[in-house]
């Protein structure tokens, strides 16, 4: 499992679909909606949670359909199938693999990015929080959604449809917490909504796509 993550995370990095792309495509969306919408400062702080998450969530869909696709392509997906590792355990490899190249990256600049908000400490520690348990969730789906897709022609395209309604609870939780901690509101219910969906994911997912690649590779 090992070797397999840190051999997604290099491929990730070298075809440029892990740190860079995610990160420009979140910083061009952070920076651009507050220019679209005015310089009102009540207006953009009020919208500046959404805006952080929805932003991670789209940054996270760029590179979902490559979890499973380039293995597919080059036959080594079925290399894997007879691994000694479990199917389940592959998956999980790859899918925390993404996470580290897209949701970690976001998580750990995203604080930074809340200055332009004018969030205040204690938000901006939530901002971080909230990214850091919240979009394990989004790899996780993907990874499963990039299994229903495989072998499938424009499977690409068609990928966000099919898992973008399995992403509006974390985003609804993740982004409460942040604008509950900019409110000074009580921030525990939200937070742990968020957490129990991700841990809920991460249990479940694997197992859900790996009978998924089985099936597609029949």
């Amino acid at each position: 499992m090992i070797s397999i993550l840190k051999r997604d995370i290099l491929l990730s990095i070298r075809s440029g679909t892990g740190f860079s792309l995610s990160l420009s495509f979140f910083l061009l969306i952070i920076i651009f909606v507050p220019l679209a919408v005015g310089p009102e400062s009540t207006k953009i702080k009020s919208i500046a949670p959404g805006i952080l998450w929805l932003s991670a969530l789209l940054a996270c869909l760029l590179s979902l359909d490559r979890i499973f696709q380039l293995d597919f392509e080059d036959g080594s997906l079925e290399t894997l199938l007879i691994a000694p590792i479990p199917l389940e355990g592959i998956v999980f490899a790859k899918a925390v693999a993404h996470w580290l190249t897209t949701g970690l990256a976001i998580t750990i600049i995203a604080p930074f990015i809340g200055f332009l908000y004018n969030f205040d400490q204690h938000t901006l520690v939530w901002v971080f929080i909230s990214l850091l348990v919240g979009t394990p969730s989004l790899s996780f789906i993907g990874a499963f959604g990039a299994s229903l897709t495989i072998g499938l022609k424009r499977g690409g395209l068609l990928l966000p449809v099919l898992i973008m309604p399995f992403f509006i609870p974390t985003l609804i939780f993740g982004s409460q917490t942040v604008w509950r901690a900019a409110s000074g509101m009580q921030i525990t219910n939200s937070f742990l909504f968020t957490a129990g969906i991700s841990a809920f994911v991460v249990t479940l997912m694997p197992f859900a796509a790996a009978t998924a690649i089985k099936m597609a590779l029949k």
